[in-house]
């Protein structure tokens, strides 16, 4: 596809917070993407599995009940929930640098800002497990300016019934809802108030079609009740200027 989008599609995703990109990946580029996840997963790679934050998936669906979020190695198994850092590995980081990501975060950021890998990430819900992730945004209250977008890429079918992305459209643009919150989950008090009902949208995606996401967009996602696993990758890309309290450095991608 062309690696720049039309007026009226950033028209869209401004007004939606979302935009989908349809196929992003060719077919070989998808299995090669599966086939080193699998691998990552099951302690195949050839990597420093102590550069990546790995997250085992929860047994019984709560979000509270998953694994630690920590670094290294914790078995070999399908079922981990997130694999981060992976802008520290080769395949992964040449899909997240490739130029059609790259003109979105000029469009978004500027066409001089240099760009930084926030979060280049593995999400994964495991066939008759996943954890439900509840209501959120995407923002991070140890950062001096928030990241702003993410592109989101199927490595399966993302289905309601395997848990896809829910979002309420529009909702980037009512602002911090949770301010207080560092990972920007809103209370059960502002998931009623601000996605009340059947006001969600259902992003179902293809194998190696992609979604351009607000990270303000309020979304959620739900458990796997198929017999196939729904695994993704998620690119979350920064203003590389951004000062973190906890002084994280983070990758460059793209400018000086």
């Amino acid at each position: 596809m062309s690696t720049f989008l039309s007026p009226a599609q950033w028209q869209q995703f401004e007004q939606e917070g979302y935009l989908l990109l349809g196929t992003v990946l060719s077919a070989t580029d998808l299995a090669a993407l599966r086939q080193r996840i699998d691998d990552i997963m099951l302690g195949k790679a050839t990597i420093d599995y102590q550069r990546l934050l790995m997250q085992l998936d929860s047994p019984d669906g709560q979000y509270t009940n998953a694994g630690e979020q920590s670094q290294g190695f914790k078995g070999a198994t399908l079922a981990y929930r997130k694999i981060q850092d992976l802008e520290h590995d080769d395949l992964f980081l040449e899909y997240m640098t490739r130029p059609l990501f790259r003109s979105l975060c000029e469009y978004v950021y500027g066409e001089h800002i240099p760009i930084a890998a926030f979060r280049a990430m593995f999400m994964n819900k495991p066939a008759h497990q996943g954890t439900l992730l509840p209501w959120h945004q995407d923002r991070w209250s140890h950062l001096d300016r928030d990241p702003l977008i993410t592109v989101w890429t199927a490595l399966d079918p993302a289905t309601i019934a395997n848990g896809c992305v829910e979002v309420i459209p529009g909702s980037h643009r009512r602002g911090l809802l949770n301010p207080d919150h560092p990972s920007g989950f809103v209370t059960e008090e502002q998931a009623a108030s601000f996605a009340p009902g059947e006001t969600g949208v259902y992003l179902e995606l293809a194998a190696g079609e992609g979604v351009l996401l607000h990270n303000w967009l309020l979304h959620r996602s739900a458990t796997n009740a198929t017999d196939m696993p729904r695994r993704a990758f998620s690119a979350c890309y920064m203003d590389s200027r951004t000062q973190a309290s906890n002084h994280e450095h983070y990758t460059l991608l793209f400018g000086a």
